[in-house]
């Protein structure tokens, strides 16, 4: 009854609308402190990406378990609303104040360290945008073919350049992994940023069948690039990768003819059936214009890598970055190698796979498919509006080739 008594006293002497306004503005200074406290914590240096900070800015008020510290800010502010009805009712009871205050402490402790266990620090927040930074997205351009034209010689130049993130492995998507989904290829695409190029090679894309369809689905506007080579150097290579392989298989004259007395070709043999570029591209311009592709010489590549990788950067659209300082030719290969134009140690060639030397074929058997391949190459030309020039190589020069 005493307390009761004393408390009528003290709200009869206390205007109930100035109670109000006080109780109002504790909570309202208390939620103006909360949310400074939130801002302050999601400060980001000004070089981090705006989409990223975004994604983190949720993420800082996420606890472990789903629990978040706007909930817990929510339960502060419940206490401190708790905690002023408490001050009006203890006023005239000091024993009560003291075990008023004494628990309000514990209970600003308890808050104090749930805020610390679920905030996250800077250097958490960096270490997070290091690890994810920018956002996977399908690619842009993709080298579909061919096999053994140097795809993966271009590839490599290619990701010198700041502005083009490819995958280093061959996803096969669009041949062998097209059930699995674009979520699933998606998946496979590095993290690009604002401006960056995703890409991806994979060369049989070239001869399957339903690879053009499959991409002019996914993207009609993609970019396309084809590295070309001599079919004949083309079918020799591909022969040389298989044979180190499988040592028992027949030799190249054996598989090259239906009927050698006859010279009847085996056409339906692969490594001879890639080089019929002519028909192969008759496919994807089913479905894209030839501005859409663009098409490398493999030769010119060796020979002559920066001035190939210049028309590339043009093709799709990126500064000329990657130039003739970024090359060694490599004797004992037979190719460029790759190197930082700052740095003077060894060049950084491509694996042993690379540079195999091409077994000796019967010159009898080379010249019968330069004829084999005549027709095609010239519609070829015809075709893309340029001319590779393979009928101006020697005999000696296709025989002494590397892979």
């Amino acid at each position: 009854m005493a307390f009761w008594s004393s408390t009528s006293v003290f709200t009869s002497k206390v205007p109930r609308k100035i109670l109000f306004m006080f109780t109002l503005s504790l909570s309202v200074t208390y939620l103006f402190y909360s949310l400074m406290s939130c801002y302050n914590s999601l400060q980001f240096p000004l070089q981090e990406n705006y989409a990223y900070q975004g994604r983190l800015g949720f993420a800082e008020f996420t606890g472990a378990g789903g629990t978040t510290t706007a909930a817990s800010a929510a339960r502060e502010r419940g206490e401190a609303g708790r905690g002023t009805v408490e001050w009006t009712r203890t006023q005239a009871s000091p024993t009560r104040a003291a075990a008023a205050a004494a628990a309000a402490a514990d209970r600003t402790t308890a808050l104090e360290r749930e805020r610390q266990e679920f905030s996250t620090t800077d250097s958490d927040l960096r270490a997070n945008c290091t690890s994810d930074y920018g956002e996977k997205k399908l690619p842009q351009a993709i080298i579909i073919g061919v096999k053994k034209g140097g795809t993966r010689a271009l590839l490599e130049a290619l990701r010198v350049h700041p502005d083009v993130r490819a995958v280093g492995n061959e996803p096969h998507f669009f041949d062998r992994n097209y059930e699995k989904g674009l979520d699933w290829y998606r998946d496979l695409m590095p993290s690009t940023l604002e401006g960056q190029i995703t890409m991806e090679k994979t060369p049989s894309y070239f001869v399957t069948n339903h690879a053009p369809k499959r991409i002019h689905s996914m993207a009609r506007d993609i970019k396309l690039i084809i590295v070309v080579r001599n079919p004949v150097t083309r079918a020799i290579s591909d022969y040389t990768q298989t044979l180190s392989k499988k040592p028992e298989i027949p030799t190249f004259e054996v598989l090259a003819f239906k009927n050698r007395t006859l010279g009847l070709i085996d056409a339906s043999w692969s490594a001879l059936r890639i080089g019929i570029y002519a028909l192969h591209l008759e496919s994807w311009m089913q479905y894209f214009p030839l501005s859409q592709m663009h098409f490398v010489s493999g030769e010119r590549l060796i020979v002559d890598p920066a001035g190939e990788m210049a028309k590339v950067q043009d093709f799709l659209g990126l500064k000329r970055i990657v130039t003739d300082k970024h090359f060694y030719f490599n004797k004992t290969k037979g190719f460029p190698c790759l190197k930082k134009p700052e740095d003077s140690s060894t060049p950084r060639c491509l694996g042993k796979s690379k540079g195999r030397t091409h077994p000796t074929i019967d010159s009898d058997v080379i010249r019968r498919l330069h004829k084999f391949y005549k027709p095609f190459n010239m519609m070829f030309y015809q075709m893309t509006g340029q001319n590779f020039e393979w009928e101006l190589e020697d005999d000696s020069e296709s025989r002494s080739s590397q892979d």
